[in-house]
């Protein structure tokens, strides 16, 4: 039928119309057996606007390990749990794929910062936030810095303007690098025969360098000094490869005195061992695990009840407000 043109709906009319048993169903059953055969050979799409909520679902469906076994009704916690408001400057160790930052940022919506720092020198990889479609103003307060470049400090003022001397001299030669590279990619696209989008970009290449902003820029010096200065508002961490306590410890000192954070991880037992910690250390007060719980239910006439298939563990969070304690006790 499907060679001879027949649309979907004729398909499943004449699937019905052969099927012995369809007449002795149930009015609910025959509806179901409609739905089914309609998913399989009239298929209907509906486009909308990608946002945090439908992401996650759809990750979490389909591959969850992508981004740690997040479930919605737990990033909605750590959002909240994190204090994510306009103007925020938010803390994010991010290992779902770009999910939470995307997240902060969507929930941000262009004001404040969201930093995605790393443990070591190379960052993780962010590809989810592109499906967020963000506008150039909400891709500007997506950076991203290492632990090292947020905690360095300098011990003498002599030694700053040092710094930023050589950095300002780095820039310099890179930009000098990257203008000599962009010359040959010139040459060698022209020989390729792709001059004609050359010849576009030269006759408007101001519109064609703003047209998009790259996400998750490198943090510049200014608003580094500021973060050492003023310390981050909240802290949002989403790293089930890592133990919680060999990052925190490290990441902690960097918030505002009474500035919130919370941590996930799909076991209970590393936050248990993080949760202690700080509380021998005296690091944070208001400390909590807390295990999301969410029931998944259908509704319909008639038929209302919960989902047979549903998850039955959202992971854990570990949340807490940080507190002024002295160098000795955090040793």
């Amino acid at each position: 039928m499907r060679r001879q043109g027949a649309t979907g709906e004729e398909i499943v009319e004449a699937l019905i119309a052969n099927s012995a048993t369809f007449e002795k169903k149930t009015s609910f059953s025959q509806e179901k057996y409609k739905l089914k055969k309609q998913k399989k050979y009239a298929p209907k799409v509906l486009l909308r606007r990608p946002f945090a909520r439908s992401i996650c679902e759809a990750y979490f469906k389909k591959n969850p390990a992508r981004i740690g076994f997040l479930r919605v009704d737990t990033l909605s916690l750590l959002l909240s749990m994190g204090n994510v408001a306009a103007n925020s400057d938010v803390l994010v160790v991010d290992m779902a794929g770009g999910l939470l930052t995307g997240a902060v940022a969507e929930r941000l919506g262009g004001t404040g910062y969201v930093c995605n720092t790393c443990i070591g020198d190379s960052p993780y990889p962010m590809d989810i936030v592109r499906i967020f479609n963000f506008s150039n103003e909400i891709c500007k307060s997506i950076v991203r810095a290492s632990v090292s470049d947020v905690t360095s400090q300098s011990e003498t003022s002599e030694q700053s303007d040092q710094l930023e001397s050589a950095c300002n001299m780095e820039i310099q030669s890179n930009e000098q690098k990257s203008s000599s590279v962009s010359m040959e990619d010139i040459s060698l696209s022209s020989e390729n025969g792709v001059s004609d989008l050359i010849l576009e970009a030269n006759h408007s290449p101001v519109n064609k360098i703003s047209k998009s902003h790259k996400v998750g820029e490198k943090a510049s010096q200014e608003t580094l000094k500021l973060w050492k200065e003023n310390g981050f508002s909240s802290m949002i961490v989403v790293a089930p490869e890592l133990d919680p306590w060999s990052f925190v410890k490290d990441l902690l000192p960097l918030l505002s005195y009474s500035a919130p954070f919370a941590i996930y991880h799909q076991y209970l037992q590393p936050l248990a061992t993080c949760m202690h910690s700080l509380q021998v250390r005296k690091m944070a007060i208001g400390l909590q695990i807390s295990e999301p719980w969410l029931r998944e239910y259908q509704v319909l006439p008639s038929r209302t009840h919960p989902c047979m298939q549903m998850s039955g563990c959202g992971g854990y969070i570990l949340s807490g407000t940080r507190t002024a304690t002295n160098a000795s006790s955090q040793q």
